[in-house]
């Protein structure tokens, strides 16, 4: 099927409960008991999902909750996905779990294609009661056990009205109506005392909507504003909603890997972060491990958590989701646990530390790369775009019904 857009204009929902989870030990647990205790129907996107002990024990979780009789619908990301393997696709199939493939394509010499437009969302929908948004994905590297290289990062549960706003996007992008097989009308109750916002950015009809409410957020700042993200370069309205915050007093800090996996970010940072501190913007390198997280705070009145990095990729090409938090406890929270990691295992670069390199053809490579990744989304409009869409992950099998569960396209 051809990819959905989702067009209502995102709003705020008041009567929620937020909890904040803090990488996959926070999450995964959150997950697996939300599945287990699901009765109507699981629906979930991903970007990644490998087969490695976190892939494997959600494979579990679905497979049972399909046999008690629970609709379970799984859209991975044929790109971020690639790898998984048809044993690990038919067990979940011949258990009625229906598995989507977003724009599968085929290696190419061994490469991986159709790099852009990805769906890179990471959303779990259980009984239209609970949601979990945010930035992780499913593999063992969001797991401290993993080593060195395990990644931080967060995301947020939520009960309560939005939750249903949450199902019926999601119920779209899969061809379905909300109303079908509509799960009891508690999803529709008041949970808590939060307002919440769920913002998905896509290629047609929500270009902006993630990076307009971060300027909203920002230009409404009166005290502090803290980032923390793993892929930072936004273009120049963010940058410029930035600078003028500083200008009026407020207290603008910024949390970023402190080795970038992508050298062409890390060559056009050497231009933006020495602009940025001069402007009086604080920036810090989280040097503990890979720095995941695409979150943010606000004067502990507005927060977000989600897929969204500030960079040209999450902010003009790939299909994102996040949630905007107005709950000062969530916050407070949200903002402690920053403030730790800036204060714990941070350093905070300095101006007089940040100095070009020599040679004129490195300062010309910094300048390219720096002009190349601030224009980039632009461009990309001008090249032949490739129609995103969903497929079955497996060629045939039956639901428990007796249906086909998977069409041939």
């Amino acid at each position: 099927m051809s990819w959905l857009k989702w067009r209502p204009r995102p709003q705020w929902v008041p009567g929620n409960r937020v909890e904040l989870l803090e990488n996959g030990e926070g999450h995964f647990p959150a997950v697996l008991d939300a599945i287990a205790r699901a009765r109507h129907e699981v629906l979930i996107e991903t970007f990644i999902l490998f087969e490695d002990k976190v892939g494997q024990a959600l494979q579990r979780a679905l497979i049972e909750a399909a046999r008690r009789g629970v609709q379970v619908d799984m859209t991975v990301d044929g790109w971020g996905s690639i790898d998984l393997s048809k044993p690990f696709l038919c067990a979940l199939a011949e258990a009625g779990v229906r598995v989507h493939m977003f724009d599968p394509q085929p290696r190419v010499l061994g490469l991986r294609l159709h790099v852009f437009r990805r769906m890179h969302r990471k959303i779990v929908i259980v009984d239209g009661r609970t949601a979990l948004v945010g930035g992780i994905n499913f593999s063992a590297d969001h797991l401290e056990d993993f080593g060195p290289q395990a990644k931080q990062d967060y995301s947020v549960l939520v009960e309560g009205p939005l939750v249903a706003r949450i199902r019926s996007f999601m119920l779209e992008q899969l061809g379905r109506d909300a109303g079908e097989r509509r799960p009891n009308a508690g999803s529709t109750k008041k949970a808590g005392d939060a307002e919440v916002m769920f913002v998905a950015r896509d290629n047609r009809h929500q270009r902006d909507a993630i990076e307009r409410q971060y300027r909203a957020a920002i230009h409404a700042a009166r005290h502090e504003v803290v980032i923390a993200n793993a892929y930072f370069f936004p273009g120049y309205r963010l940058l410029r909603a930035m600078r003028r915050a500083v200008r009026r007093g407020v207290r603008v800090r910024l949390i970023l890997q402190g080795q970038p996996d992508m050298k062409i970010v890390k060559h056009a940072a050497r231009l933006l972060h020495p602009q940025l501190i001069a402007a009086g913007v604080e920036i810090y390198e989280y040097c503990k491990r890979p720095m995941h997280a695409k979150i943010a705070v606000v004067d502990e009145a507005w927060s977000t958590v989600g897929s969204s990095n500030l960079d040209p990729l999450s902010l003009s090409l790939n299909f994102e989701a996040n949630v905007m938090i107005r709950e000062r406890a969530f916050n407070a929270d949200l903002r402690a646990r920053l403030d730790r990691l800036m204060h714990e295992e941070c350093k905070q670069l300095q101006s007089e530390a940040i100095k070009p390199r020599p040679g004129g053809w490195r300062v010309l490579l910094d300048t390219l790369a720096y002009h190349a990744t601030r224009r980039f989304p632009a461009w990309a409009g001008y090249l032949p775009a490739h129609v995103a869409r969903l497929e079955p992950a497996v060629p045939a099998a039956s639901d428990r019904h007796g249906e086909a569960a998977w069409r041939p396209r």
